[in-house]
């Protein structure tokens, strides 16, 4: 059993109530807008980092974290990017990626709004976790957090917080 952390645009931010929410997930999953390397360095020294880069991302987040994440966990296949789409909305991209690598759950970001959609047509899951960081359209800050185990995901639960830090 792994217990994941998830969440997207930080644009700079990762701060104590994000440590508190994540504090006891295995790993942090990062589906872009790190927004510096410092937030990736925070993150990582904090547990262990899967992401990938962002629209908003420099080339320092670039060369350490990549355009995609493609990987299997707990019998479950991963395609992780930044700019996706959702269920009837995929970026033309990411839809060529999905039918490529033919995942069970897509992870995006970029939108700022969380969705946790069922895609029946090309049977996988799709989660963004809205945007943890303070700047954009959002009015609250959100993550997810979820457990994967043989072949499923359980127990998924949303934080939700104010942009006031």
């Amino acid at each position: 059993m792994a217990y994941i952390g998830l969440l997207s645009d930080t644009h700079g931010i990762f701060d104590d109530k994000l440590k508190d929410f994540f504090k006891d997930v295995d790993e942090i999953w990062h589906a872009g807008d790190f927004g510096n390397v410092e937030v990736s360095d925070k993150i990582s020294s904090f547990k262990p980092v899967r992401g990938v880069y962002g629209n908003c991302d420099g080339q320092e987040i670039r060369r350490i974290h990549p355009y995609i994440q493609n990987f299997e966990l707990e019998g479950m296949k991963f395609l992780m990017m930044h700019i996706g789409g959702y269920l009837g909305r995929y970026q033309y991209s990411a839809l060529q990626l999905i039918n490529a690598h033919r995942p069970n759950v897509f992870i995006c970001g970029h939108s700022h709004i969380l969705r946790v959609m069922n895609d029946k047509k090309n049977n996988i899951i799709t989660i963004n976790p809205g945007a943890a960081g303070i700047q954009g359209i959002h009015t609250v800050r959100t993550a997810v957090r979820f457990k994967v185990e043989r072949g499923a995901l359980h127990d998924l639960e949303v934080g939700e917080w104010g942009k006031k830090l």
